[in-house]
């Protein structure tokens, strides 16, 4: 889009201005919640362990070469792990390399995805072993409805694959087996065709799907086994599991019902306003995480909290422009619209065959005018105290700000700690929200 484009669409005779500018916005209140705070200390000598079981360390031979995935999503300490994995099994005497596994994130290119991985901290230097990123693919099954499963080439090629990943409840589905191992290889060790090939039926069969490949490449590739995490509700490591190719199935719903009792929640419900202040890859698959800020974009997950409107006032740097889930917010910012790298969101919603997740909100100037379109809208439908919270992403909600109408329901809850009185929302000069 040409810079006289970007610059010819921002309120240039001061109508909106004039409409909105002087709608007065509430005091809010920075809150506390208790989550779910339980932290792995040690984690290279967790992996070591889990690692080191004869479960595990029985199918590593010397010599072997053995692929190590790396999935798009900002999970806690990734580099961390990898790098404790790939030193293991260096000490078992294979020789491992990493690769990106993901589907058509990082531009749907093998460089992009490449450098997304980097992005994590995940480079050749500190985790001490290749990374080999390629879009390149072979068939390993047949579904038996005739669809091709495969799986990435470098992958195909070594002795052995090591899956690493998270189990967390996924965003747009639900079944025995959300984001994990098997959503791993049905998407993520089947690159960009795979991942194509899983979602052309909607997320409406995505449950079944996620299965159906996920099993044929656990039978028809050399799955040694699948380091397993678990966060805590701060996105913090809380554990590591390994388990064989035997266990995956049997274990990992398991891991899911965890997971889920341990995830971060908003402790509100029935809000007018969510002011999110960033999002991004980094924090969601879907740029937030609707299971925290329920903007769920599909028919075929739902949770609460319900929100009437929703502000979203910039991307993340990790991002990398990647606007996806902007579609999921009413209003936004022209800082969020002059970064949206277009050409990286828009393959996701298309694979995913979910277009909302991009669409463009309506688009104010500064924060506050986002702000105050929100409020405007709101109290002319009648709501005369707007129940108003405000988020730095989805992936940090232990702190977070109510507006002086909840604040009363915030004092009846033992999990809630009041740590400021109320406060009139601060802006720098340009308007941004400080």
């Amino acid at each position: 889009m040409s810079t006289n484009l970007r610059e010819s669409v921002w309120d240039r005779n001061g109508v909106v201005q004039r409409m909105i500018g002087g709608t007065p916005l509430p005091r809010m209140v920075k809150v506390r919640q208790k989550l779910n705070d339980d932290v792995l200390e040690d984690i290279p000598g967790e992996i070591k362990k889990q690692i080191n079981q004869q479960k595990i360390a029985g199918t590593i031979k010397p010599g072997m070469t053995v692929a190590v995935t790396c999935g798009s999503r900002g999970i806690a300490n990734i580099a961390l792990i990898i790098r404790e994995t790939v030193a293991a099994l260096k000490e078992l005497g294979a020789k491992p390399f990493v690769f990106p596994a993901m589907g058509s994130h990082g531009g749907g290119t093998a460089e992009g995805q490449r450098e997304m991985i980097e992005g994590f901290g995940v480079t050749e230097e500190y985790v001490g072993a290749p990374i080999k990123a390629s879009m390149e693919v072979v068939q390993v099954a047949t579904l038996e409805d005739g669809r091709p499963v495969y799986i990435d080439k470098y992958a195909s090629e070594a002795d052995g694959i090591v899956l690493v990943g998270r189990i967390k409840a996924h965003t747009a589905f639900r079944g025995p087996y959300e984001s994990g191992m098997l959503k791993m290889m049905a998407i993520g060790v089947a690159k960009h065709q795979g991942a194509e090939a899983c979602h052309s039926q909607g997320f409406r069969k995505m449950a079944e799907n996620v299965v159906a490949y996920g099993m044929a490449i656990l039978k028809n590739a050399n799955i040694l086994f699948g380091l397993s995490i678990i966060e805590n509700a701060h996105d913090e490591t809380n554990r590591i599991i390994a388990l064989t190719p035997e266990e995956i199935p049997e274990e990992e719903p398991k891991l899911l019902k965890e997971a889920k009792e341990k995830m971060a929640r908003i402790f509100f419900d029935k809000l007018d306003i969510m002011v999110v202040d960033e999002i991004g890859k980094n924090h969601s698959g879907d740029g937030m995480d609707p299971n925290i800020t329920g903007s769920y974009c599909t028919e075929f997950a739902s949770g609460p909290p319900r929100v009437e409107e929703y502000v979203v006032l910039n991307l993340s740097e990790a991002t990398h422009g990647n606007c996806i889930g902007i579609g999921m917010a009413n209003y936004t910012t022209r800082k969020v619209f002059d970064q949206a790298d277009f050409d990286a969101g828009y393959p996701n919603a298309l694979t995913a065959r979910v277009a909302i997740t991009v669409r463009m909100p309506m688009v104010l100037k500064t924060d506050r005018l986002a702000i105050q379109a929100a409020m405007y809208v709101r109290t002319g439908n009648g709501v005369d105290n707007p129940r108003v919270l405000r988020i730095r992403n989805s992936s940090h909600v232990d702190e977070i700000w109510i507006s002086e109408s909840m604040l009363d329901e915030a004092k009846k809850n033992p999990d809630i700690e009041i740590l400021e009185d109320p406060k009139e929302m601060e802006f720098d000069a340009e308007g941004n929200l400080l």
